[in-house]
């Protein structure tokens, strides 16, 4: 578990100066000086899950670099996953890849846990940590993405576009055609309107040719008629 901690660093190894802004932007928000409240026990945080985020905040304090996972060690993923949000509720960006990690090694990150990342991320201007965050994600979906997350793929897909982040927006474009996109399954058709006027913005006009001609071949008339609406 030890390699949890080190696997925080490797996530967001895109530069060295990005690893240490999002120390910078962490650091603000260690202690009593944290105005986002205190945790709070109920139906989503639990005691195990309380007592492991305040763990590996007072090992921030004390050592940024080393943080322990073994405190992660006794939570169950229901309560991996609590505690991955109330960090990210926090914007305890740095603290939380520890979490993510460990939920990615032991059950595997589902697109809604990657989406979640990046929305924090995006909130925080971390755009190198993004890149790296959808990287790590390409390595461990080689296969594409999981379809049936739409709902979890277009949180991702606006962030990433509201984040500037070109290139990997055209990436996880990519990773949609490759897990079936059009053929075993069909693009919902309001993430495929964000996904084309993203890529158009980016200058990317032949890929967002081809999901507007996707959008086409499987809303025909809605879609026709919205286009035409636009145009004049």
């Amino acid at each position: 578990m030890a390699a949890y901690a080190n696997s925080n660093h490797a996530l967001f190894s895109a530069s060295s100066s990005a690893a240490a802004a999002i120390r910078r932007v962490a650091t603000v928000r260690c202690g009593p000086r944290d105005n986002r409240g205190p945790l709070l026990k109920g139906r989503i945080l639990s005691t195990e899950a309380i007592q492991a985020i305040q763990a590996l905040k007072r090992a921030y304090r004390s050592d940024p670099e080393n943080l322990p996972a073994h405190a992660l060690r006794r939570l169950i993923k229901s309560d991996l996953t609590a505690a991955l949000k109330e960090l990210l509720r926090q914007e305890q960006c740095a603290i939380a890849a520890v979490v993510f990690s460990v939920i990615q090694s032991e059950y595997g990150a589902d697109l809604n846990t990657y989406s979640e990342m990046v929305v924090a991320l995006a909130r925080k201007g971390l755009a190198a940590e993004i890149d790296a965050l959808v990287d790590r994600m390409e390595e461990e979906a080689r296969a594409g993405i999981v379809c049936g997350e739409s709902r979890g793929l277009l949180r991702m897909v606006k962030a990433l576009i509201s984040a500037e982040r070109k290139e990997s927006t055209v990436r996880i474009y990519e990773m949609m055609k490759r897990s079936g996109m059009g053929s075993t399954w069909e693009v919902d058709e309001y993430l495929g309107r964000v996904l084309s006027k993203g890529l158009r913005r980016f200058g990317e006009g032949k890929l967002a040719d081809e999901v507007d001609s996707e959008l086409g071949r499987l809303y025909k008339g809605i879609f026709v008629k919205s286009v035409s609406l636009h145009q004049k």
